[in-house]
């Protein structure tokens, strides 16, 4: 029988970490979906609202301050594949203490999808089990937004 002394056994490190650039005081507060709109819309690159579909998140304090704005994944013209995971962990590692999502329809038509509101709800479920609520889900267009919180689907 082989004795693990020549077995070398290399793991790697997991360090989490956030650095924000901004003062707490100086960060905007959202409390609308078009203060979230607003803070969305100002910094999507305009070049490709319309040319390709893009997921972004919304890191909130918990007084609603933004700690940031994290791009979670592009995709085609019709479609971008939303990877739970990805949004979670972002959220966690910045100690976010809610968010808000948000993605573009390219086409401008701003009425959810089937898979729209479906990804919602599967998101809104894990951020209730780790007390990470989801607040919003805006889909955005250059002349406006569909709130899923003012419409009642979230």
């Amino acid at each position: 029988m082989e004795t693990s002394k020549n077995i070398f056994w290399e793991v790697s490190e997991v360090e989490l970490v956030y650095k924000s650039r901004i003062k707490a005081a100086d960060r905007p507060k959202v409390n609308t979906s078009a203060k979230a709109y607003e803070i969305f819309l100002h910094t999507w690159n305009k070049d490709k609202i319309e040319l390709l579909e893009q997921f972004k998140i919304l890191l909130l304090d918990r007084a609603g301050k933004v700690l940031g704005i994290c791009e979670i994944s592009t995709g085609g013209i019709s479609s971008t594949i939303v990877d739970p995971k990805l949004i979670f962990v972002t959220a966690l590692k910045a100690h976010a203490s809610s968010l808000i999502l948000c993605h573009n329809h390219p086409s401008g038509n701003l009425k959810p999808s089937e898979e729209d509101i479906s990804l919602t709800k599967k998101l809104e479920q894990a951020g209730t089990f780790l007390d990470i609520p989801v607040l919003e889900h805006l889909i955005i267009s250059l002349e406006g937004y569909y709130s899923f919180t003012d419409e009642g689907l979230l």
